[in-house]
């Protein structure tokens, strides 16, 4: 039994190191992750923060949490992509043939979906450093927002394995991404969700970014965050736990 773990978080560090030298090998990726957030922060400080009434002098703070997880949504469609690519090449069936743990290609892909976003989102913090950002926030919050954001990111990179797997081309493996890309827009991430119409403030106040976005902003204030980490946490794990299970069917008919 120990020799089977031992033999399996091996093949996942061998997949995983693979997966890590095709990102390094195309730093695009990351470039590409880490510039649209930094943008649209830019966009909305600069261009629109003097008109939008967030209630916070620091309109930067307000801000970030939403960023980051924008940041998280468009990473994890290149996970999506470089799946889909490997179905398609044939390298699954190419690894059957090897004696190497059938899942390990999958875990491989996942762990540098939360590697390469995690570079990505704290080049986005520096940035927002420079732009004015200050936290008030000890070290366990933000252990606590490492956590959430690590959460969210295995939730979205098993919803993207999915689509990586069933997908039948190229566009479809990547779509999947642009609502959850836009979600942080109707949510508390840039305006707080009181100043929306009735329908869109009750869509707003019940979607996942939302709770994640206010328990991500009160912990790096350093406020208690309430029933909101709790939401966040709940929404992270129920998606991961369902994605991981479609993912896994979805790569048991693929094998």
């Amino acid at each position: 039994m120990e020799a089977a773990k031992k033999h399996f978080f091996t093949d996942i560090g061998v997949m995983l190191g693979r997966s890590m030298r095709h990102v390094f090998r195309s730093m695009d990726t990351i470039i590409t992750v880490t510039i649209m957030p930094i943008a649209f922060m830019l966009l909305f400080v600069y261009v629109f923060g003097g008109a939008i009434q967030a209630g916070t002098d620091n309109y930067v703070n307000y801000l970030l949490p939403g960023i980051l997880l924008m940041a998280i949504a468009s990473g994890v469609a290149y996970t999506s992509y470089r799946l889909f690519t490997d179905v398609q090449r044939g390298i699954l069936e190419r690894f059957q043939t090897m004696p190497i743990s059938r899942s390990s290609l999958l875990w491989g892909h996942v762990l540098t979906s939360l590697v390469s976003n995690a570079i990505s989102l704290v080049v986005i913090i520096i940035a927002a450093l420079i732009m004015g950002f200050r936290s008030s926030a000890g070290v366990l919050p933000w252990l606590a927002v490492a956590g959430i954001l690590a959460l969210f990111t295995l939730a979205l990179t098993w919803v993207a394995a999915i689509a990586g797997l069933s997908a039948k081309t190229v566009d479809g493996a990547s779509a999947f991404s642009y609502p959850i890309i836009f979600l942080p827009f109707i949510s508390s991430a840039f305006v707080p969700t009181e100043s929306m119409p009735t329908v869109v403030r009750a869509f707003a106040e019940h979607q996942p970014v939302t709770s994640i976005v206010n328990a991500i902003r009160a912990l790096l204030a350093g406020q208690p965050a309430g029933n909101d980490i709790w939401l966040a946490l709940a929404w992270c794990i129920g998606i991961l736990l369902l994605a991981y299970l479609f993912a896994m069917r979805a790569f048991k008919k693929r094998v």
